[in-house]
C-alpha cells in the first residue's frame, strides 16, 4: 500500500549537499592527479604567498613553525620506505612482505613509499591553505621569540634527517631520480 514517507529533518539536507561537495572535491582531485608538476607549482606557489603573509604582517611565526614542523613529518614519511629491511633485521623480525622473493612467480619491490607522492602533495597544500586562512585571525598570533623557533626547527630537522643522510651517501640513493635503478646506480 501506500507507506508514508519518512520525514526530512534539516540534517539530512545538510548532509546531502555536503556529500554532494565531497563527491565534486574528489572528482576535481581525481582530474588533477596526473599533473604532478602543476601541482607542486601551485602547492609551492601558495607557500610563497603564505610565506609573503608573515613577513610583511610580521606575526603569525607560531603558525609558521607549526607549518614547518608538519611539512618536515611528510618529507620523513615519503623518504622511509614503508617496510624497512634495515629495521627488520636489527629487530630480529623476518616479514614476508619486505624481504627478498623467494619463488619464481614473486615481485621484488625494493623501494615503496610510507607516504605516497600524492597523499604528500595533499596533506601538503591542506596544511598550507589552513596556515594561510589562520594567519588572518589574531587569536593565532601568539608573542614568540622567532629566532629560538628557527633555530629549534634547523637542530629538529638535522636530528630528524641524520638518518636519512647517512643511508643516503651509503648506498648513493637519489629519491626524486627517475631511471633504471636508485641504489647503486652508476
Amino acid at each position: 500500500m501506500d507507506d508514508p514517507e519518512p520525514e526530512s529533518t534539516p540534517f539530512d539536507a545538510i548532509s546531502v549537499q555536503s556529500n554532494k561537495l565531497l563527491r565534486i572535491y574528489q572528482a576535481n582531485l581525481d582530474k588533477a592527479t596526473p599533473y604532478v608538476t602543476y601541482r607542486w607549482i601551485g602547492t609551492v606557489t601558495l607557500l610563497c604567498m603564505f610565506f609573503l603573509r608573515i613577513i610583511l604582517a610580521q606575526g603569525w611565526y607560531i603558525v609558521a613553525y607549526c607549518l614547518g614542523i608538519y611539512l618536515l613529518n611528510l618529507f620523513l614519511a615519503f623518504l622511509q620506505p614503508k617496510f624497512d629491511p634495515s629495521l627488520t633485521q636489527d629487530e630480529g623480525l623476518e616479514d614476508g612482505e619486505s624481504s627478498l622473493p623467494t619463488k619464481q612467480d614473486q615481485e621484488f619491490r625494493p623501494f615503496i613509499r610510507r607516504l605516497p607522492e600524492f597523499k604528500f602533495w595533499h596533506a601538503a597544500t591542506r596544511a598550507v591553505v589552513v596556515s594561510f586562512v589562520c594567519s588572518w585571525f589574531s587569536v593565532f598570533d601568539l608573542p614568540v621569540f622567532w629566532p629560538v623557533l628557527v633555530m629549534y626547527w634547523i637542530i629538529l630537522f638535522a636530528l630528524t634527517m641524520r638518518r636519512q643522510i647517512q643511508h643516503m651517501i651509503k648506498y648513493r640513493y637519489i629519491p626524486f631520480s627517475v631511471g633504471k635503478a636508485k641504489y647503486g646506480a652508476k
